[in-house]
């Protein structure tokens, strides 16, 4: 009885979590809203309670091609940085942008972080992008089955 309330709490959970990421596809809940809801994901892959934000103002362009603050979360544990960004789509253009951040974080502070990508729908080009530039992605929902949207990655 046990183990089946647990499967059935298991699988409400990526069932909220997959109608998070079609609600912020479509539009009805903001980026802001997102992140929120998407912060007991980061907890639950990383391992840890206390998610902060880093924000830099990179005067000389290094993230964006021209001047710009950068925002990322991060999360510190075990004297180990890791940087978080959370995605309902993730494209390999997203992977660069965060190892960008990453390198400017490592210029900044004097450590080598890890970067992390959280995402919903994953291009398989996101995949291989990351491979080459060591950020690591892991989808927002696991499941044994091939999904019928080609972008995401079980």
């Amino acid at each position: 009885m046990v183990k089946a309330a647990n499967n059935v709490e298991r699988e409400l959970r990526k069932l909220r979590r997959t109608l998070l990421i079609i609600a912020h596809e479509l539009g009805v809940i903001s980026n802001a809203e997102f992140k929120e809801a998407m912060e007991e994901v980061i907890k639950e892959v990383l391992g840890v309670a206390k998610v902060e934000q880093w924000v830099y103002r990179d005067s000389e362009g290094f993230v964006y091609g021209y001047p710009s603050a950068v925002k990322v979360d991060i999360v510190v544990h075990d004297k180990e940085h890791v940087l978080v960004e959370v995605k309902s789509r993730v494209s390999k253009g997203d992977v660069a942008e965060l190892y960008r951040i990453m390198k400017l974080y490592e210029r900044d502070k004097g450590v080598k972080p890890k970067a992390v990508i959280i995402g919903g729908l994953i291009d398989p080009e996101a995949y291989e992008a990351a491979a080459k530039l060591n950020v690591e992605v892991k989808p927002v929902v696991r499941e044994k089955k091939a999904s019928i949207n080609s972008f995401i990655r079980w």
